[in-house]
């Protein structure tokens, strides 16, 4: 490299390292998250205004042009929203991105405090092994006795301080490491929307084709669109929702109990109605038993007559059973519970799949929330309340994905969705099944 070339390289790495350049840089990067957020403030404004005028049309009488015109403003709507998740994912990619280093840079951090701990602990080993006495008696003049002694006391005191800068570092990283997972937790739930807002274009302009489609004799027209919409409303009320352990009820009758429970803890229905989807497809593959042995746990598969070892822990859940079986003039021995599966134990009852010992934590939640003296797992009114309250506890009233997703997992196996994959399995279901719910079943009964 020639001498002219080497002195621009040196130059251009100065000028860049430049104060002035650097906060140049900074102030370049304020400005343009500035933009982006009044960018996002505005889209937010129409998406109000827009939100406002689909109310106004809403409240009106049904017509082929107010139809037609709330199909425009929902389409709308969905578009500014589409555009603002876009820019929502984008910025969220960037702090992701920039987490995930801080969290790798910590993480290696504690690996370096690791092993400069392992060579602290393994040299004061050394010398308590030596012990003083021996370096006293080992012929070194009283000088390098005291260099010895010098040495231990570092030893000692780089061993504390390597201990704590340790303890220190992974404190930061649970912190970094909770902060990226709020931001993964806010990307999900923007590409949710996306998708959703995405569906809702589509589904709105197939609608709005087919309104638009009706040219002659608009009225005549217009009174079959409805016809045809109130017989879908029907069929869909009519249609049977399936609960475990429980029966068959009519989603009308399900979807009026989630609402209720939507009311007094914010559950959205949608959701509410796919964890009880996803328990009675899961009961369908575990299978149903009954209590056998109150001392042991035991007990048999209802539908084979096979013994099951481990049907209800025997300590923690048959003294509740019995008395949640006695209240309610039911036969313990005869009573649906969960058989168990490959690890742990079953025992859970109802719609709601509550384990004894859970149900009677919710029990007087549950009676108040209805208005009732005796709450009762296998009936399908109390095993919504009481699902809704423990997901609502759990965090899912904040209605975004990542909150429901979450709340789903800890449904069914007590830890979030980050913790273990068979929750986040159980979860993912979850969520597909409330978004088929909410665009096939209840947003026709809505739209009716």
């Amino acid at each position: 490299m020639s001498l002219f070339a080497r002195f621009l390289l040196v130059s251009t790495v100065f000028f860049l390292l430049m104060p002035g350049f650097l906060l140049a840089q900074t102030d370049l990067n304020a400005q343009k998250e500035a933009a982006l957020e009044q960018e996002l403030r505005d889209m937010n404004e129409e998406i109000t205004g827009l939100t406002n005028t689909i109310s106004t049309l809403s409240a009106q009488g049904a017509s082929l042009d107010r139809d037609i015109k709330l199909l425009n403003a929902n389409i709308d709507r969905a578009n500014l929203n589409i555009k603002a998740k876009n820019l929502q994912i984008s910025r969220l990619g960037a702090g992701i991105a920039e987490k995930s280093k801080t969290v790798k840079e910590i993480g290696e951090r504690i690996e370096r405090e690791k092993q400069s701990l392992a060579q602290l602990v393994r040299k004061t080993n050394e010398l308590d092994q030596a012990g003083m006495l021996e370096v006293m008696l080992s012929g070194k003049d009283l000088s390098e006795f005291f260099i010895d002694l010098d040495s231990f006391d570092a030893l000692r005191a780089g061993l504390k301080n390597s201990s704590e800068a340790l303890k220190s570092a992974r404190v930061e990283n649970q912190a970094a490491q909770d902060a990226l997972e709020v931001r993964q937790g806010e990307e999900m739930d923007a590409k949710a929307e996306l998708e959703r807002n995405k569906r809702i274009v589509e589904w709105n302009e197939k609608e709005k084709t087919a309104l638009l489609s009706i040219t002659k004799n608009k009225q005549k027209g217009y009174t079959i669109v409805l016809a045809d919409r109130k017989k879908r409303a029907a069929e869909i009320r009519a249609a049977l929702f399936a609960l475990r352990d429980t029966g068959e009820i009519s989603f009308g009758q399900a979807y009026d109990y989630a609402v209720t429970v939507s009311a007094k803890t914010g559950i959205r229905p949608a959701f509410l109605l796919a964890i009880f989807q996803q328990e009675s497809s899961f009961g369908k593959n575990q299978g149903s038993c009954y209590l056998k042995n109150q001392t042991t746990g035991a007990g048999v598969g209802v539908r084979t007559g096979n013994a099951f070892a481990r049907v209800m822990n025997p300590t923690r859940d048959v003294p509740p059973f019995l008395t949640i079986t006695r209240e309610l003039g039911r036969d313990p021995f005869n009573t649906l519970v969960s058989c168990p599966q490959e690890v742990g134990w079953g025992g859970a009852m109802g719609a709601a799949q509550f384990i004894p010992s859970t149900w009677v934590l919710f029990k007087t939640k549950i009676e108040n929330a209805l208005g009732i003296d005796a709450a009762d797992p296998w009936r399908a009114r109390d095993a919504f309340m009481a699902a809704g309250i423990y997901l609502s506890e759990l965090g899912a009233k904040s209605g975004s994905y990542s909150a429901e997703r979450d709340a789903a997992c800890r449904y069914f196996s007590g830890k979030r969705c980050s913790q273990s994959s068979w929750a986040a399995t159980y979860g993912n279901q979850v969520m597909s099944k409330a978004a088929v719910i909410q665009e096939t079943m209840i947003d026709p009964l809505q739209n009716t």
